[in-house]
């Protein structure tokens, strides 16, 4: 049987887009089979670029959002900068930009104005609180938006709110943006017309903060900071091992809770310990129930934890730094890593999370020096060899 083709495929993508939220929808686009033309500033290109020189030179954020893209650098001030998104736009399926506020209608970028010239275009608006209301013009960073949409009130210890480790802002962003296109492409299948496609950073992530919303909205309580441990159930938390290892586990019912006394903990008695035998028991007893796993985990090293947690059908996982995640055996054993082309090399990347039996593999293309396919696309909207020069010349393109 023939492999199915990648679902994108035939797909034209154009997108101004810097940073995170815009690059991780329109890349997830390009392993999909979509081809995506990266519209960038001729002086540095996406800001993201300059982030760190941590990927053997390249910025880790843009390696990780920008694989399988073709770069162009145009001067979009200039009106013939402008003259050649504008040509790429007419003959492209979709367009992305997540420019600062009001910055893509100042060019006649947004998605109204794309979308009515346009009637096929998918066009996506991305920022950071919303077109309308107080906050539209406020600038928009991935940490202020956690704060504004309450993620960092919710995670931490009772001591310190903390931010999310990843720009989890963006992230929600760039899903809903990449979802939304698809969303939309399936509604022109059907009706012939593509339309806008609106996202907001704090409203993305205002619908990932569901549960502590509704907890608070109807319970009257917002849930409290707990680091590891879980608010409500116990034993759920990290303990630490004696090799130095942390291994995390959790309890979610009295069955359970008599096995790990049993099998783990070496004390059956306290299965049916009125202090212990049910979750509101050892939550009202948190302290004392943390000592008893904490003992009994704190003299096996950390394998050996796992493995009698796992024999006593105890969930668990252990608490792994991000150089063990790429060394995940899971990863390993289901060959979830490739290689990607960059202008260092290759380098090691993951394949994307949604697989596709019986299709072709995702397209995981190279990560694009700045302006490496200007030419090819400049020519490939009419301009001759002379005009391209005369662009670069008055530094218009690069």
């Amino acid at each position: 049987m023939d492999q199915l083709p990648l679902p994108l495929e035939g797909i034209t993508v154009v997108t101004v887009e810097q940073a995170v939220a815009a690059p991780f929808a329109t890349r997830q686009l390009a392993d999909l089979g979509a081809r995506v033309i990266k519209v960038e500033r001729v002086d540095g290109g996406d800001f993201a670029r300059g982030y760190d020189t941590a990927a053997r030179g390249l910025a880790s954020h843009f390696v990780w959002c920008n694989r399988g893209k073709e770069s162009v650098a145009l001067d979009l001030k200039d009106p013939r900068g402008l003259d050649v998104v504008r040509r790429l736009v007419a003959d492209a399926d979709v367009f992305v930009q997540n420019l600062a506020q009001g910055a893509a209608a100042r060019l006649g970028l947004d998605a109204a104005t794309l979308c009515a010239a346009h009637p096929r275009l998918v066009a996506v608006d991305i920022s950071g609180y919303g077109a309308g209301g107080p906050y539209a013009d406020k600038r928009a960073y991935d940490m202020l938006v956690q704060c504004e949409a309450g993620l960092v009130s919710v995670t931490g210890t009772p001591e310190q709110p903390v931010k999310a480790g990843i720009p989890a802002a963006d992230i929600a962003a760039g899903m809903y943006a990449f979802s939304g296109v698809l969303a939309a492409l399936v509604r022109r299948g059907a009706t012939g017309r593509g339309g806008p496609v609106e996202v907001s950073m704090l409203e993305a992530l205002a619908e990932w903060m569901g549960h502590p919303l509704h907890h608070a909205l109807h319970g009257g309580t917002a849930p409290e900071r707990t680091g590891l441990a879980h608010a409500v159930i116990a034993p759920y938390d990290a303990y630490p091992t004696a090799d130095g290892g942390r291994v995390l586990l959790s309890v979610q019912n009295d069955r359970e809770w008599g096995r790990l006394a049993e099998q783990v903990l070496g004390r059956p008695e306290l299965g049916e310990d009125p202090a212990f035998a049910t979750n509101a028991a050892r939550v009202a007893h948190r302290a004392r129930t943390d000592a008893l796993v904490g003992q009994a985990l704190g003299g096996l090293d950390a394998d050996e934890a796992v493995r009698r947690l796992e024999a006593a059908g105890i969930a668990c996982a252990r608490l792994r730094d991000v150089h063990e995640l790429a060394g995940h055996p899971q990863l390993a054993a289901r060959e979830r890593w490739r290689e990607v082309g960059s202008p260092v090399g290759p380098l090691r990347a993951l394949l994307p999370p949604v697989t596709l039996p019986g299709g072709e593999e995702p397209r995981m293309g190279d990560v694009p020096a700045l302006g490496e396919h200007t030419g090819a696309v400049l020519r490939a909207v009419g301009m001759t060899d002379d005009e391209i020069a005369a662009l670069r010349r008055d530094g218009v393109a690069a």
